[in-house]
């Protein structure tokens, strides 16, 4: 039975798949770049299938403690009038944000984490993974699973440059902490200029609101980790913008030390394994936050991982296959977000008000 379990990255499909890997006796440990977790993030759901999973890690009822309880999203116009809503909540699903649930992840998961560092080479052979780490001492685990994100290192390591993976759609979006006195309460605010949308995150347990950006565009070159470079991309952006509460949003959103941006892009992958390597979440499969499925698939996927591994006594390669031929169908269907961008980013002015008039319809 390969034992011995590397899971780089301490996200919501990492300390997902530590959980139900400790549970089935591994001896798993988790490295994760930053120094502690990361607390920030916006809102996220759980629904379906995640709901039985985190029903059976026993957290549900804390998960529902903290539920962000936003009702809908409201559209508005220059003068901040409600133009049209669409109601949005689910007596099952839960959504909650992203910081809260990861918290909750990481006390479910007792395993050995290593914070403040992070891979630099991964070796493999017949026998298991050497992983040499930035801080750490090199050493050897039976498996390894990159659950590391988009831009994740594992990926690069085994399976090649991110290029050959991200697929671009037409979009880059950014969301930061704002004046939790703006927006309506338990509403998602939106104002929409063609090709450009800016919006309001209401919690209605939460303090803290969140600005979100998002904008149409050609490729853009930039460092995905120099954050001074990303404010002034959105800037560039949505600095000319004087409607509504733009010009405070943007200010506001360029002092947040949190502040983040990348570009609207989707991983797509033909197989999410080689050898002794595999991956999960948005590192294998990234559906972008336009999918609003993030999470889900995200416990879903590691779920599947680690019952796989864990009914076939550890041997990957029984296990990785079966994973992938179980989880292949959700992430297909997850990552068809055309219809949601039309509807957040119209492109054009008539876009908008057809997509207003069906708003009020719907």
């Amino acid at each position: 039975m390969n034992t011995r379990v590397l899971i780089v990255g301490a996200s919501i499909a990492g300390l997902t798949a530590a959980h139900w890997l400790t549970r089935s006796g591994f001896d798993v440990t988790v490295v994760e770049r930053a120094p502690g977790l990361r607390t920030g993030g916006n809102g996220v759901d759980i629904r379906d299938d995640a709901i039985d999973v985190i029903e059976r890690m026993g957290i549900m009822p804390q998960v529902r403690a903290l539920a962000a309880d936003v009702r809908g999203m409201k559209f508005v116009d220059a003068e901040d009038r409600a133009v049209a809503r669409i109601d949005t909540s689910d007596p099952v699903a839960v959504e909650i944000m992203r910081g809260d649930l990861v918290a909750l992840l990481h006390r479910s998961a007792d395993v050995e984490y290593l914070f403040g560092d992070s891979i630099r080479a991964l070796t493999q052979d017949a026998d298991g993974v050497t992983v040499d780490f930035h801080t750490a001492p090199t050493r050897r685990f039976d498996l390894v699973l990159g659950a590391d994100g988009m831009h994740s290192t594992v990926r690069k390591l085994a399976f090649g440059p991110e290029e050959q993976f991200l697929r671009y759609k037409d979009h880059y979006f950014a969301f930061a902490n704002t004046d939790s006195t703006l927006g309506e309460d338990r509403w998602v605010t939106m104002y929409n200029e063609p090709g450009k949308m800016a919006g309001i995150y209401r919690s209605g347990n939460h303090a803290q609101a969140k600005a979100y950006f998002i904008f149409r565009s050609e490729p853009l070159a930039y460092d995905y980790r120099d954050m001074a470079a990303h404010k002034k991309l959105v800037t560039d952006a949505f600095g000319s913008d004087t409607s509504w509460r733009v010009p405070g949003l943007l200010a506001a959103a360029v002092e947040d030390p949190e502040f983040y941006f990348d570009a609207l892009s989707q991983v797509h992958m033909e197989s999410w394994s080689t050898g002794r390597i595999a991956l999960l979440g948005d590192a294998a499969w990234c559906a972008s936050p336009a999918s609003g499925a993030g999470a889900e698939l995200a416990i879903v996927g590691a779920y599947r991982l680690a019952s796989e591994l864990a009914a076939a006594n550890g041997d990957h390669r029984v296990a990785f296959e079966r994973y992938h031929a179980k989880h292949r169908a959700l992430v297909e269907k997850k990552q068809q977000i055309c219809m949601n961008m039309g509807l957040m980013v119209p492109k054009t002015a008539m876009g908008r008000k057809v997509r207003n008039t069906l708003a009020r319809l719907m």
